[in-house]
């Protein structure tokens, strides 16, 4: 009777140190240093694109300690700018994917190829720029027209970076495929919203024109006409934005390259 009370004190012992371990305060300083930059082209324009996880992503991967494989995503503003003011202090890699020439490219057998991701110790207010070659150069030329509740806009799209270019780029990762520089649609999205895109975008009246195969080359550095869908109500001002894509994704997105945003008055 003596052993059986004994093996049930211990066991009672135990239970209770697992049951304090669970309710432990954690007194870990929460993180406190700020991450922040820009993503440009080699003319210092900054590249536009949509927020969230159809625009650029930035990948932090904490390598302080070896074998850390676990990343923190977190996205671009439409500007093109980021900050994160939650990151703790360590060393880190930090690497940017987009609508643009991936920064860090290996071939299909992982031999480096370039990297032009950043690595150093983030305390504080660190701020890191990323230059990159972006696919498109996307415009609207002159101010949108608004009339009977419809926006007529004139978009021209450019190559950013050439075919040639391109394909120096990318085939040396693998499975090329000449489809890869097809632009394959523009979109003219509208919305009340200054963040107008893709995720901020009014369905009643963004519009879209879908190309294939290398059918849109021949309109290159030429305006093109793209009209909104619906009847935007009277005396409202709303924000349009012009985007264009090719047929490469990047982290299993076709991304868009982007015009500035414009404010519209539909009379």
């Amino acid at each position: 009777m003596k052993r059986i009370f004994n093996s049930a004190a211990i066991a009672a012992v135990m239970l209770s140190a697992a049951s304090c371990s669970l309710f432990q305060i954690d007194n870990y300083d929460a993180p406190e240093e700020t991450i922040k930059g820009k993503v440009v082209d080699r003319d210092g324009n900054p590249v536009l694109t949509d927020q969230g996880s159809e625009g650029i992503r930035v990948r932090l991967v904490e390598t302080s300690w070896e074998g850390n494989t676990n990343p923190i995503d977190f996205y671009c503003r439409p500007d093109g700018t980021f900050t994160n003011t939650k990151v703790f202090e360590a060393d880190y890699n930090v690497r940017v994917d987009g609508p643009f020439i991936p920064i860090v490219r290996e071939t299909a057998d992982g031999t480096p190829i370039e990297d032009l991701s950043w690595n150093g110790h983030v305390k504080g207010v660190q701020e890191i720029n990323f230059v990159v070659d972006p696919f498109l150069k996307v415009e609207i030329v002159g101010i949108p027209q608004a009339s009977a509740g419809q926006i007529v806009a004139k978009v021209k799209v450019d190559r950013a970076t050439s075919k040639e270019d391109f394909r120096k780029a990318i085939e040396p990762l693998g499975n090329y495929d000449e489809s890869f520089t097809n632009i394959t649609d523009i979109q003219l999205f509208v919305s009340y919203s200054s963040s107008v895109g893709y995720r901020a975008r009014d369905t009643r009246w963004s519009n879209k024109i879908e190309y294939s195969g290398t059918s849109f080359d021949k309109n290159l550095g030429q305006p093109v006409e793209i009209s909104s869908i619906g009847a935007i109500p009277s005396g409202r001002k709303v924000w349009v934005r012009a985007a264009a894509r090719i047929n490469y994704s990047t982290v299993n997105n076709k991304r868009w390259n982007y015009s500035e945003p414009i404010e519209v008055y539909v009379p």
